[in-house]
């Protein structure tokens, strides 16, 4: 093959060869940029898998298809995000001798499955399956039932979340607002791990060698004074009337959410004036980022679509539209991407610093994200640059998800003091 597999992909394709015709699964717990579409070709192609889909995000499919034709496998290959695996037909479906779960962790919701997760178990069924994850549990050993219930060879014999949570998980109780909910996260890793890790091939990145850690630094952003003033109103009177229309906050969540847009300059209007309720309103954070990093090939990750709005203005003329155009060309040139779309599955180790203009809830998002620059081969220091407003939400948000925790209602209205009846 043109493509030459390095030796620790080499080795664990053969074991996960063993694993696969042993028990129908195979679990790649292989951290991020170590290799784990390659890995998974090739123990498909050991296999002798004649018919193989590939399901994994968008901006994923195109560096999955170019490992494939490089290494020129003979088996036949379809690639799909995982949106559009409604349109798969019976005659496909048919077809398929084995499945590749790229991302396997977003098929983890519980205690009912997602919508992603029954259309998977629908595909894979009896058939071999191997799933990928950098972060198989990224929140909770619970993540793991529906990520093997998608096949009929899943190590868990219980027909439901629920079942099965008798057994692993210690149910405990928490009320919201005089509610009580179920919280089943705090399953018992020990109990769950017995009957499943002779499934899984676990390999990190110190594993394969990389030399070079993540640096991360805040950079903080002093706001427009309206911008402090609206927001000091809004946490006070949880209501923001502005030219735009007005910003209602009448609940902690809601209050949750208009502050993680104020502190970024954006905002969705709840009582439009006009016919947009999106609203862009200050661009500090995208001008001092255009003045930090002159000269610089960078990538930025963004949150909400207006802060995309903010980035393309600033950054007029610069920007390219493909990881793979970014990754050939020279400095001066910027990536955007979603955080939650550019997380997973997409290479951007040639940007000489990863900068997030706003971060995400979710701690699968920061650990994930902060890997795109990572590579084996990379010789200089991967640098993050978290943009944060000055006395703002973000430092909040990261205290938490640096620490693996989302950043969830509860840690908000610890954090601001909400009193909400």
């Amino acid at each position: 093959m043109p493509v030459e597999l390095r030796p620790y992909q080499i080795d664990i394709a053969r074991r996960g060869v063993t694993i696969l015709r042993r028990h129908g699964i195979l679990y790649l717990a292989m951290e991020v940029r170590t290799g784990k579409t390659l890995t998974a070709l090739q123990i498909s192609y050991n296999v002798g898998a004649k018919s193989v889909l590939f399901c994994t995000r968008v901006k994923a499919m195109g560096s999955i298809e170019r490992d494939y034709e490089a290494a020129n496998y003979p088996f036949a290959l379809d690639i799909i995000n995982y949106e559009s695996l409604h349109k798969i037909t019976k005659a496909q479906e048919a077809s398929f001798d084995l499945v590749i779960c790229d991302e396997a962790h977003s098929l983890g919701a519980f205690p009912q499955p997602s919508e992603r997760a029954r259309m998977v178990r629908k595909l894979v069924g009896h058939k071999n399956v191997i799933l990928l994850s950098g972060t198989p549990t990224p929140e909770s050993y619970s993540q793991l039932f529906h990520q093997f219930w998608v096949s009929w060879n899943s190590p868990f014999p219980e027909a439901s979340f629920y079942s099965w949570a008798k057994q692993y998980v210690r149910v405990q109780s928490r009320y919201f607002y005089n509610r009580e909910v179920k919280d089943y996260k705090d399953a018992d890793r020990d109990a769950v791990m017995e009957k499943c890790e002779h499934l899984f091939i676990k390999f990190s990145q110190e594993d394969a060698g990389f030399a070079e850690q993540v640096e991360e630094q805040i950079i903080t952003v002093r706001m427009k004074d309206s911008t402090r003033t609206g927001i000091e109103r809004l946490k006070k009177n949880r209501v923001l009337t502005t030219k735009e229309g007005t910003v209602i906050a009448d609940t902690a969540v809601k209050l949750m959410s208009k502050l993680h847009q104020l502190h970024s300059g954006t905002v969705i209007v709840d009582q439009p004036i006009g016919p947009h309720d999106h609203y862009a309103f200050d661009m500090s954070k995208a001008n001092a980022i255009k003045d930090l990093f002159t000269g610089k090939k960078i990538a930025i990750f963004y949150k909400f679509q207006a802060e995309l709005g903010i980035l393309e203005w600033v950054f007029a003329g610069r920007v390219v539209e493909t990881p793979e155009q970014f990754n050939a060309t020279g400095p001066e040139k910027v990536y955007l991407t979603q955080i939650q779309s550019g997380r997973e599955g997409i290479n951007l180790s040639a940007a000489d610093a990863l900068v997030m203009y706003n971060i995400d809830f979710s701690a699968v998002s920061y650990w994930q994200a902060r890997a795109r620059l990572q590579s084996k081969d990379r010789l200089t220091p991967a640098m993050v640059y978290w943009i944060f407003s000055e006395d703002g939400i973000e430092f909040k948000i990261y205290e938490a998800v640096k620490a693996k925790k989302n950043y969830t209602l509860a840690y908000f209205v610890k954090d601001y003091q909400i009193n909400d009846k």
